[in-house]
């Protein structure tokens, strides 16, 4: 794009080339959000915030490590690490929230993992970690997305994935037992 500029000294246009692009949608989710959503609940949901997307590109979130997590418990005692498919999880939920936050009739679907390739967990993450993931669609077609997940502590690659997902609808509720 061009500009025209005024110089003071001579009070006429000058042509400069500026690069026009817009400003990244960023929108921040909190937890209230969130849950709004995704169907996951406590113990199981497991991203926190939501601090960047952009839709149908890329979403940006955030989860604090607690020593109070469930799965701490018993993975491994006396060394506590948080399980890689936990990982891969979380990082499906940032982008069930990059999908699913597009979608006017989200309360009717469930997004659910079609594959997983190239896994690679680089380091552990422990409690008092705050995982950065950032989730980036590599394809995306009405029911199904296919997304490059990256998980960082201390802005250092800790894991990574290409999770494939797809929209199914949910099924109504079983009616309760009868006694």
């Amino acid at each position: 794009m061009r500009i025209r500029a005024r110089t003071p000294a001579y009070n006429h246009p000058v042509m400069t080339d500026a690069i026009s692009t817009p400003a990244p949608h960023k929108v921040v989710m909190d937890i209230d959000k969130i849950m709004s959503i995704l169907p996951h609940r406590y113990p199981f949901l497991l991203i926190d915030r939501v601090v960047e997307m952009h839709p149908h590109q890329k979403l940006v979130a955030i989860k604090n490590v607690s020593i109070n997590e469930p799965f701490f418990n018993g993975h491994f005692p006396g060394f506590p690490i948080m399980p890689g498919v936990l990982v891969i999880e979380a990082m499906a939920q940032a982008g069930g929230c990059l999908l699913l936050s597009e979608l006017p009739d989200r309360d009717n679907k469930l997004m659910v993992f079609t594959g997983i390739e190239e896994a690679r967990f680089r380091r552990p993450i422990v409690p008092g970690d705050q995982i950065r993931f950032e989730v980036e669609a590599l394809q995306w077609r009405s029911r199904a997305i296919k997304m490059q997940g990256r998980a960082f502590v201390d802005g250092k690659l800790a894991c990574e994935a290409i999770l494939m997902c797809q929209l199914v609808p949910r099924r109504a509720s079983a009616p309760a037992a009868q006694e």
